[in-house]
């Protein structure tokens, strides 16, 4: 039976398309469309690329019940958050519960919650002199990045390391893992 997948994303898109690339092959997944909350993100850009159908929308609408009328008119079976960086309304975890899925750019629990995003989180890594970082993928629930640990992947943070090179690191680790994993969860 087919799975459908929505994607959001805020910015470039590079996990959106490493994911829609993952799965291109595969007869049982499609994307109805990726979502957008940035007019100017690149996103749109790979989007209308991989034709995957675009849609940009507010605040308000993803408050107000539009986006979530708009995931349950194309029938979704599980939301991807890759690099979403506005909370998600509890009406849609309500309607999608332990079936959206985001990736953290650290090791949960530490260096998440509410200003923990790109390069803050980076910043904030070699700041606090830690010795590793890496990736969690975990379901959403209503308090930031605070729902249940599906997989983590660390990576070394040496003490000459920038916040760019742990950026780096890690972005290999989501490319490498956050596709399989989507695919482990949806049974694909």
């Amino acid at each position: 039976m087919e799975k459908k997948l929505a994607i959001f994303a805020s910015g470039s898109g590079s996990n959106a398309e490493n994911i829609i690339n993952h799965f291109s092959g595969n007869k049982n997944v499609s994307f109805p469309f990726i979502l957008c909350n940035k007019k100017d993100a690149y996103v749109k850009v790979r989007a209308e690329r991989l034709n995957v159908p675009f849609r940009l929308f507010t605040k308000d609408e993803l408050k107000d019940g539009t986006v979530l009328g708009w995931l349950q008119e194309a029938k979704v079976d599980y939301v991807i958050l890759a690099g979403f960086l506005l909370q998600v309304p509890s009406a849609i975890i309500e309607a999608f519960p332990n079936r959206i899925i985001n990736i953290h750019p650290a090791l949960l629990p530490k260096f998440g919650g509410k200003g923990m995003y790109g390069s803050h989180v980076h910043e904030a890594v070699v700041a606090a002199g830690e010795k590793e970082s890496g990736i969690s993928i975990h379901y959403v629930n209503e308090n930031l990045d605070e729902g249940q640990v599906i997989f983590q992947a660390k990576c070394k943070v040496l003490p000459t390391d920038t916040p760019e090179d742990v950026a780096h690191n890690v972005h290999e680790l989501e490319y490498q893992y956050f596709p399989q994993v989507i695919a482990q969860v949806i049974g694909e």
